[in-house]
């Protein structure tokens, strides 16, 4: 275990740790913390990108690349991440294999299935082991990005399904074993328009995309980065083990064609 420094007047305060945050939803909470003063490390496994999104950001981002289904480059990573600032407040796991879609069942590469399990849901769990010492110090919070998938399904889904609904699992599993001192909860989007500016502007949504919605639009990623820094905030601190639906009302919602 790293030997953790004691915060002082003038230091950059809390400190958080967002995977898979070089584009999407992770940037968007990347960014949103950074807008309330946090200290936002962001880890992806694009290193250009993510080096780019972080100099943007500007002086309260810090880059570092991993793949959080490697545990050695987890504990490095989380090693960096004290050396650099001495401490840690939080965890928002939203790395994931992305895509909801693999192909037939009986045309499933088990290489795939497992490439997905470990990415989406083994590295939310290695990453609260090996984080869960310094968020402890500082009562902190962990945040974990499922899907409103992990409760409902298209066809060919299989592995993606189960990541999330595995990661649902972890998250109370996660809540009984870090607390008190650390709270997990977890956020479940629906359908998020995860666009870069310019390609939402070039090829908007059609009105019929988001009239189907009973919040009357699509989802953007601020709509979950601000439900991501509530869950982080001081004003959850009665909120854990629980699952938060971002989805505009869709799960809700009964459709017969």
């Amino acid at each position: 275990m790293i030997e953790l420094s004691t915060p002082t007047v003038g230091s950059r305060g809390r400190v958080a740790l967002v995977t898979g945050a070089a584009r999407g939803i992770g940037l968007g909470i990347a960014a949103w913390l950074i807008s309330e003063g946090w200290q936002v490390v962001l880890s992806d496994l694009d290193r250009v990108r993510g080096s780019k999104v972080a100099k943007v950001l500007g002086d309260n981002a810090w880059f570092i690349a991993m793949d959080v289904s490697n545990e050695g480059q987890v504990a490095l990573g989380v090693a960096e991440v004290l050396g650099q600032f001495g401490r840690l407040d939080a965890l928002v796991c939203n790395a994931a294999v992305a895509d909801p879609h693999n192909i037939t069942l009986e045309s499933l590469d088990l290489a795939y299935w497992n490439r997905v399990l470990a990415v989406n849901l083994s590295g939310p769990m290695l990453l609260a082991k090996h984080c869960a010492p310094y968020l402890r110090a500082h009562s902190g919070a962990i945040v974990n990005l499922a899907s409103t998938r992990a409760g409902q399904s298209e066809p060919d889904t299989e592995a993606y399904a189960a990541s999330k609904g595995g990661l649902l699992a972890l998250t109370h599993a996660l809540a009984i074993s870090l607390g008190p001192e650390i709270r997990v909860n977890a956020v479940s989007p629906g359908w998020i328009d995860t666009r870069d500016p310019s390609l939402r502007r070039a090829e908007p949504l059609t009105d019929a995309d988001h009239a189907q919605h009973p919040a009357g639009r699509v989802g953007t990623v601020e709509d979950v980065a601000a439900m991501v820094a509530w869950l982080l905030s001081k004003n959850a601190g009665f909120v854990t083990g629980q699952e938060f639906v971002v989805d505009g009302g869709m799960t809700k919602k009964m459709v017969y064609k």
